[in-house]
């Protein structure tokens, strides 16, 4: 019988549970939020010279959540329509976990690969481990992923109809 180990342990994640709340804002402060759930993740962190972690998020399962009836309809449709996300076109977003800045007990400042509507970029982001959850925190600039509808960063003149290019993601992914 052959015995395989593994030299770092993964943290293994209940997805049911777990979830990525996300919120962006116009210019004059009216914010939207909303979730999205995860359809795999894993991560190592024993050795912080070779970090491990791949998250996959599952962009069909996008919801607002500040709103309700037809308007709800209407905006978790815009933004999984091509002026957004294209979702039918790119149905899920990844992170891969490539380095550790630093480090502090349970809490991390990591980079990682971003993979969203196909393209990567580098992501700075904190995360730490608690005893039942993983929580992080990461932002991103939507106009690094060809998303720009209403961004200041391709079109001039917007008012009030600005859509700024941060999104953030407040994560908790629960331990099994």
């Amino acid at each position: 019988i052959a015995v395989t180990t593994t030299a770092f342990s993964q943290i293994q994640f209940d997805l049911t549970e777990s979830t990525a709340k996300w919120s962006g804002k116009k210019i004059t402060n009216q914010a939207h939020s909303g979730s999205l759930k995860f359809s795999s993740a894993s991560l190592s962190l024993d050795n912080i010279n070779k970090p491990s972690g791949i998250f996959t998020v599952d962009m069909t399962s996008l919801t607002n959540e500040d709103l309700t009836g037809e308007y709800k309809q209407k905006l978790e449709g815009h933004l999984k329509s091509v002026d957004f996300f294209s979702v039918d076109k790119h149905p899920k977003a990844t992170l891969v976990i490539k380095k550790v800045n630093s480090h502090n007990n349970n809490s991390y400042e990591l980079t990682g690969d971003l993979t969203i509507k196909g393209i990567t970029q580098a992501v700075d982001f904190s995360l730490i481990i608690n005893n039942d959850s993983v929580e992080s925190k990461l932002t991103f600039d939507r106009s690094k992923y060809d998303i720009k509808y209403a961004s200041g960063s391709f079109i001039e003149n917007l008012g009030d109809n600005l859509i700024l290019d941060e999104i953030t993601l407040d994560i908790t992914l629960q331990k099994q």
